[in-house]
């Protein structure tokens, strides 16, 4: 193809992959020869010829729950439009957890990092190395790209709205000190009532699931509350779980909401916040694709600046909450 178009064998490889570095004329020319001469690219044999892997890596705290699920079906389908698979990584309950991420970070093209799975050390040693990055739901760290989606002041406007219930006295269920995104919940939480001239509840640290939801609330309803603010949905279903055993009534005894909108919230009329899971995902592997080219069309090793995004939450408000009159639910 390159005697047939009169170019390098190198513009040619360029000009197949819609590269900027060529200029329009030359890839008409070299996609010419290539009809021509029937060729179609081979992803494994080009990836092998230029040293890379055709796959970006994915790590996640874990994989359990609908949330992760979202996340990954959205990476996945933005890879393969782009012809990368995906090689995925859950650190839960991994003693070599650190050893495990290095060692995916060595067999992709670019890798993306989800919530505390490892700490900002390990990420700027794999940065180091000029290893594409994008890290999802998590504090910066510089020079990496970071995706997250809003939750402080989100939070604010769920706790307003209950407190516009009439509702005072309030729980959190959820760790903040295990995830950023939780914590954010919590402080727009905190922030909020201390506007209001309340007291924050200390949180109640549970686990993301339905199993720990339901076991941290059969406690806190001995002595229901007015509202709880639970750190996502699965944990909101655990205590609607908790409270039907105890014959404590959703809203009527206590108010109960989520985070994530799964489609189980929708079943179960509850009050959480919806954010694009799956956009989140989706949004990571294009990043890492253009990092990724830049990465190969540029020899100097300097790459554009660190991007950051913060991706719009929606209060989305159901029965669990009670009633304003001038209300309508879903």
């Amino acid at each position: 193809m390159a005697q047939r178009a009169g170019v390098s064998i190198a513009t040619v490889s360029r000009a197949l992959r819609d590269s900027d570095l060529v200029t329009a004329d030359t890839r008409a020319k070299v996609k010419a020869a290539a009809a021509e001469l029937r060729f179609t690219p081979n992803r494994s044999g080009r990836a092998l010829a230029e040293g890379r892997h055709a796959a970006n890596g994915i790590v996640f705290p874990d994989l359990v729950g609908p949330y992760y699920a979202e996340v990954v079906l959205g990476y996945e389908e933005a890879a393969a439009a782009v012809g990368s698979s995906v090689l995925i990584l859950a650190t839960h309950g991994r003693a070599d957890a650190v050893a495990a991420v290095q060692e995916l970070a060595g067999r992709v093209d670019g890798l993306a990092i989800m919530g505390q799975t490892v700490g900002d050390d390990v990420v700027r040693d794999i940065a180091a190395t000029g290893l594409p990055l994008v890290l999802l739901a998590r504090a910066p760290v510089a020079g990496v790209d970071t995706i997250s989606t809003r939750n402080q002041r989100t939070a604010g406007q769920l706790t307003e709205h209950l407190l516009g219930h009439g509702h005072r006295r309030f729980a959190f269920l959820g760790d903040p000190a295990g995830s950023p995104d939780v914590a954010g919940r919590y402080a727009g939480l905190a922030a909020a009532l201390r506007t209001r001239g309340l007291v924050p509840p200390p949180p109640v640290p549970c686990g993301l699931d339905l199993d720990s939801g339901e076991r941290a609330a059969r406690d806190l309803l001995t002595h229901p509350p007015d509202a709880v603010i639970c750190a996502n949905d699965e944990i909101a279903l655990g205590v609607h779980l908790a409270a039907e055993q105890r014959r404590i009534h959703i809203p009527g005894d206590v108010a109960v909401t989520g985070w994530d909108d799964l489609m189980a919230a929708r079943f179960a009329h509850l009050t959480t916040v919806a954010q694009p899971m799956r956009e989140l995902g989706a949004i990571a592997a294009r990043w890492l694709h253009r990092r990724i080219g830049e990465r190969t069309a540029r020899t100097d090793g300097r790459t554009s600046a660190a991007r950051r995004r913060v991706l719009p939450t929606r209060l989305v408000v159901r029965r669990s909450c009670g009633t304003h009159p001038s209300e309508v639910h879903k």
